[in-house]
This record gives C-alpha cells, structure tokens and sequence, in this order.
C-alpha cells in the first residue's frame, strides 16, 4: 500500500483537499459549462499529466492566453498541480507585446483559444523555449495556412488522452506563483511568489476574518455547509491578480465562482446572471464596472432580483464615493468593501468607509516607512511609502533592479516590499492611502495624486467618467489636466468642470487642462490608461 503524499501550502494540494471534501458542489459556473469540484479537479489533474508526460517540469511556465472561460480555471490549477507555473497574458496584446511577454518569462507551453493562432504562429519561430501548445477551440475556424492549427493539440483531445489519476507527486510551499503586471509604464514585470505567501497575503490565508490556517489539513475546517456558501460573481478578465486572488478566496471555502465571459462588459447581462445564478457576491474593478452596473440598475424599466446579493467589493482601481452611494441606493442595505492591492505587495486592506476615502487599518505587517526606512511617526502628517513585510514576494522575474528598488531591506534587517504607493500613518494607527508615486503630479511644489482629483470630478452630476495626469508646464513644472467623458445628453464646459472641482479640492489641484472623450481609455481588466489620457494632450 502507498504512503500518503504529503501536503503542503501549495495552492494545487489546498484546492485537492476543498475538491475531496465537496466533491459533488458546484464550484466554476462560466457561460453554459458547469464544473463541480470533482469535475474541476478531474479536468484539471487530467491536463497536469498531460503537461508532465510532453516534457513540462517543476518551475516551468505555462501560459494561459485566453478570454475568461471554464478552461482558464482548469488550465491555472493544471498548472499548478504539475508543480508548473501558470502565466497570465494579456488576451489584446500585438505580436510585438506577445513576443516580449513570452521570451521574458522563459514560456516553454501555451493554452491559447484558435482565434489567436495567427499572433502565437508570427511569434513561435522567435521562442525556441516554447515546446509545447494546446489549443482551445473557440468558434472560429481554423486557417489552413496557419502552421500553429496544426502544431498543436486540442485541449478536449490532451484531456481525453490523459490519465485521471492524480500523479502523487509531493509539492512544496516554495511552489512559485507569477503575475505579470504591466502597471502604468514600461513593459509588464512578472512579480514571483512562493504559493504559501501568496495564499496568506492575497487569498485569504483559509478565510478572512479568521485566524490563519497553521497547517494545510485545516483549510478542510474552513469549508462552509451547503447553506453557507459564498456564490461569488467574477467581472474581472482571470488574467488580472485580483479577478484570480477572489476566484480562490471563494475555491478555497468551499463556494461557487460565477466567472463574466462576455467579451465585452454588459452591466445589464450582468445583473441577468447574478439573478439567474442567486449571486451573493458581486466583484468589480472600481469605478468602470460599478457606475455602469449602478446605472443599469436606475434605467427606466430596469427589473432585476437582487435580493441574493448582500456584498459588492472592489479591488485594483479607484472605488469612488459617489458611485459606491449609487450602488447602495439600488440594492439597499448591501455591504461595500473597497480592498486595495498590488501585485507586488497582495490585499493590503479593506477601507474604513466611502467617507474615509481609501483608509485602513493598520496591521503588524504593513506600515508607511520614510526616507531611512523606518516607520514614521504615527499622527505626524508624514508623507511616507505604504510597506509591508511577512508574506512578500521573491522579486520581480529577471529584473534585479527593479527588484532591489521595490523590495527593500531596513537597518533592522527585515525585508519590506514597498510597491511605490505614498501614505499616510494616522494617530490612531489606520493608514490612508494618498495615491501611486509614478502618477504623482508636482505642480510648483505641491504634491496632487490624480485619485483624489478624479473623484472630484466624478462627483459632478454631469461626468461619468474621468481621468487625471500631469502635463509638462513651463512654470510650475506640471499642471493638473483631465479627460472626461459626459453623461449622455449633457455639455458641461470646462468652466464648469472647474468650478465644481473647486468646491472639492484646493485650488492647486483643480485641473487646467479639460479635454472631452466618448469614453475613458482603461485596460482590460478597468485600470486607467493614463498613456492614453496624455495623448489627448499632445
């Protein structure tokens, strides 16, 4: 008889011991496919020895480069099983940004849909890394002069192929997880964690709220009865930390992830989901997927239950006011959580309230360091950098450094990771959060972080959406310029851009420049380009 394979805070065992606890419950609802645990646990052992038996090791990478489906989810947890390494891609990138992407991070196989065949056949004969592919069938029709349909296998046909049984191989803590962040320059980084630190820093660490697990064999204790389980609806594209960070929050308790697969965002289909599935949970990305659901539900005629859901949080982008006051006036008494995170660092906190704007409470791990790297003074108006320390990641993935700037160790000798976000450590301990110091404007001298400004500008009755930057200004260094986009029906001029700003924010930090868009330029996963916004200006 085998002796038991040991278990390990590696996030395939953990997902192993919720799947062999609650087999039969549904786990992965995305479009029509349906997967309970025991089915997302067998589809994703089946493809971990698919990737062993076609030569993927220990620490290799493995790309997922697909639009949010059912697969992603089996393709991430394959991976991880195979004690591989899943990378994320971003699923509009060109050849150009593929290319990079790839070779950076060393991919030695893709799981990507047919539809991108044509950019992963431009980009193969430059990576003699990239072995292996599968593909996903998707609707469209394979190109006979497309050599990448016929070099790689369907995903459907490698699953079928493989064995069901799980390879028994013993993981390690030390298993890496990586998320490539493209932040707001530059290309994108690929931050590396050991699996335990970010199961602790980013997923719940076996349930928030809660003390964390001490061994892997508990989390089975954290698994809520069928009455209690958490039906979580996902917005957020899977290739984005935070859409991947709340997915397993809700995997790990035993509850049911409700994944958006539409390729474009509908706040209406939305809501005719999360009615369908009895949603408890609704997780967006700020204010680019709340104000749109908040209005969908004010339209004349609109007539969703929403009875279900008793939490919208948000994690990754601005989370304004205003539009958390917009969801609660349509779904009541619903509770608003607005998480701040980075790749580089994991969930830092929860706020304190819409009226606090972005303020946590402090913990023993997180503090705002200053200049020498040590905590400053608690009350003492200190501008200083939020940090945190424990649960930390390794670095960034070939990128010394950017990884020596980043991750910083104090005269004391303990690493902190410092993710570039400036703060504030209030008297009584909370920490506010004043924005990201590579969107920091310096005009004349005073500091003006585009958060503040754009919730500002978003309080007007006229503004749907905005985005603020600095512009190059002959004397006062930078000035404060917005994009806005209007509400329908509406022409507020600069003018009265302005002047209702004033009413919110010092005078230096009203914007100068106002440039008007149909809609605000954001990435895929609803952060702002403010790439985009400076080219307005140009």
């Amino acid at each position: 008889m085998s002796r038991p394979v040991p278990r390990h805070f590696s996030l395939g065992d953990l997902f192993e011991l919720v799947a062999d606890t609650v087999p039969e419950r549904l786990a992965l609802v995305a479009g029509d496919d349906r997967r309970t645990y025991a089915e997302l646990d067998d589809r994703s052992t089946r493809l971990a020895n698919h990737l062993m038996a076609n030569g993927v090791e220990t620490g290799d990478k493995v790309a997922v480069y697909s639009w949010n489906r059912a697969e992603w989810i089996e393709s991430m947890f394959g991976a991880w099983k195979a004690r591989a390494v899943p990378i994320n891609v971003n699923y509009r990138y060109v050849a150009e940004e593929l290319r990079y992407l790839f070779e950076n991070a060393d991919v030695k196989a893709v799981i990507f849909e047919r539809s991108f065949a044509p950019l992963v056949a431009e980009v193969a004969p430059d990576l003699p890394l990239l072995e292996h592919r599968i593909v996903l069938e998707d609707g469209s029709r394979p190109d006979a002069a497309d050599a990448d349909a016929t070099a790689a296998i369907a995903y459907e046909d490698a699953l079928a192929a493989a064995s069901p049984e799980r390879a028994g191989i013993e993981r390690s803590a030390d298993d890496l997880y990586m998320l490539y962040t493209g932040g707001t320059t530059g290309m994108p980084k690929g931050v590396m964690w050991r699996q335990a630190d970010i199961f602790f820093a980013a997923m719940g660490g076996g349930g928030f709220g809660e003390p964390p697990i001490q061994t892997p064999e508990e989390i089975v204790e954290r698994v809520k009865p069928e009455d209690q389980r958490m039906i979580s609806m996902a917005l957020a594209p899977v290739m984005h930390g935070a859409a991947q960070w709340g997915l397993c929050i809700t995997l790990f308790g035993g509850g049911t992830t409700v994944l958006y697969t539409g390729h474009h965002f509908d706040p209406h289909e939305v809501w005719r989901i999360v009615e369908a599935e009895r949603a408890n949970s609704v997780m967006v990305v700020g204010d680019a997927m709340a104000r749109p659901l908040a209005e969908a539900l004010a339209e004349p005629g609109a007539d969703y239950d929403t009875s279900s859901v008793f939490t919208v949080g948000s994690g990754g982008a601005v989370f304004s006011k205003v539009v958390q006051d917009q969801l609660r006036a349509q779904l009541g008494d619903v509770l608003i959580i607005d998480t701040f995170g980075a790749s580089e660092l994991g969930a830092g906190g929860s706020s304190l309230g819409a009226d606090e704007g972005m303020r946590f409470a402090a913990n023993p791990s997180m503090t705002v360091l200053g200049e020498d790297l040590r905590p400053v003074a608690a009350g003492s108006g200190e501008r200083g950098l939020l940090a945190r320390r424990g649960h930390i990641p390794l670095g960034y993935y070939k990128d010394e450094a950017k990884t020596a700037a980043t991750y910083v160790t104090d005269p004391d000798g303990v690493r902190w990771a410092l993710p570039g976000d400036f703060a504030l450590l209030e008297e009584d301990g909370s920490i506010t959060l004043l924005g990201r110091g590579s969107g920091c404007i310096n005009t004349g001298g005073e500091k003006v972080y585009p958060e503040e400004v754009e919730a500002a500008l978003k309080s007007h009755p006229d503004v749907f959406d905005a985005l603020v930057v600095g512009l190059p200004d002959d004397r006062f260094g930078e000035r404060v310029a917005a994009v806005v986009a209007t509400r329908e029906g509406t022409t507020p001029s600069p003018d009265d851009i302005a002047a209702h700003c004033r009413t919110k924010v010092a005078g230096y930090k009203v914007p100068r420049d106002v440039r008007f868009a149909e809609q605000i330029g954001r990435t895929p996963a609803g952060k702002p380009d403010y790439g985009w916004a400076k080219t307005l200006f140009a």
